[in-house]
């Protein structure tokens, strides 16, 4: 029986696929798919975080930032600078733990 994922999958699924007795077909993209892939895989990730909850939720909130880590690599920055800039705009801005929904701003 043939299952068809046509998806970016973790470097060692195939490894695992082939210790269940079944043989994964698979290719390596380019720069141009790999990005596109990735870009699709954040929003498939991001579908399973809103669908989770409790642990579940964790470890799809830990898959996106695994996916998060790897666009941050395609634009030549890492994980720990993405954090970094996060945290700046933190204290400029500030960050979301008020629960502050704005409705309007009203002219003076």
């Amino acid at each position: 029986m043939e299952r068809v994922y046509n998806k970016l999958v973790r470097d060692k699924i195939p490894q695992i696929i082939e210790a269940n007795g079944e043989t994964p077909v698979v290719r390596v993209l380019d720069d141009t798919e790999y990005k596109k892939e990735l870009e699709k895989k954040l929003y498939e990730e991001y579908q399973e975080v809103l669908n989770a909850t409790g642990k579940d939720r964790v470890e799809e909130l830990a898959d996106m930032l695994e996916v998060l880590r790897y666009l941050a690599k395609l634009e030549n920055a890492s994980l720990e600078e993405v954090i970094k800039i996060a945290e700046e705009k933190a204290s400029k801005r500030g960050v979301f733990e008020d629960k502050i929904f704005l409705e309007k701003v009203l002219k003076k």
